[in-house]
């Protein structure tokens, strides 16, 4: 395992606004302070990591490849401003309401812990020093049957329910004071 700590962050409701399936960059809106404190982070010496369910491909929304040119785009957004991601994952299916081969249970899907477990293995991290920043119960559920150590909520997404607060370990307001509150890597 490698030293250091990573952040795994939601995209929809903790680092964009959550306008309900977004596939185009005119609809994706950064939400305030959200690149600074992803800067913060960084600085700090975290790792950061965005885990994204993204069913919108699964019903037919919007294909893959739109999500991909999105991703693509806030990547390098992020580039821009001094915010490499360490790693971007994200779930296309969904168990109920997908079309053709995006139809099914499958273990990448929040809260399933695939895609935490893929960035642990492929980053070489410890779960028990990562970090899960989500806006909802099921962000939590990945981050525990993926066995993080510590489960962050921020207000900034959906809106919190009694059983996501009380699996979080804190919650913010968002993402900045989250990033505030850590310490620096050694």
């Amino acid at each position: 395992m490698a030293s250091g700590a990573a952040v795994f962050l939601d995209r929809d409701g903790v680092i964009n606004r959550d306008t309900g399936y977004v596939a185009e960059v005119d609809d994706f809106h950064f939400l305030e302070g959200a690149i600074e404190a992803m800067q913060l982070l960084k600085k700090k010496g975290y790792q950061l990591v965005v885990v994204t369910n993204q069913s919108g491909i699964a019903r037919g929304y919007y294909t893959e490849d739109q999500f991909l040119t999105l991703t693509e785009w806030m990547d390098w957004s992020l580039a821009d401003r001094g915010v490499d991601l360490d790693g971007i994952y994200y779930c296309p299916h969904h168990p109920t309401e997908g079309k053709g081969e995006y139809l099914q249970a499958c273990q990448c899907r929040k809260p399933a812990p695939g895609m935490l477990l893929e960035g642990l293995k492929e980053l070489k991290l410890d779960p028990a020093s990562c970090y899960l920043v989500g806006d909802k119960e099921s962000d939590l559920d990945a981050a525990i049957n993926a066995g993080f150590g510590h489960k962050v909520l921020v207000k900034t997404g959906k809106p919190l329910t009694e059983s996501g607060i009380a699996k979080a370990d804190e919650v913010y307001t968002d993402l900045m004071a989250f990033a505030k509150s850590l310490p620096s890597q050694g």
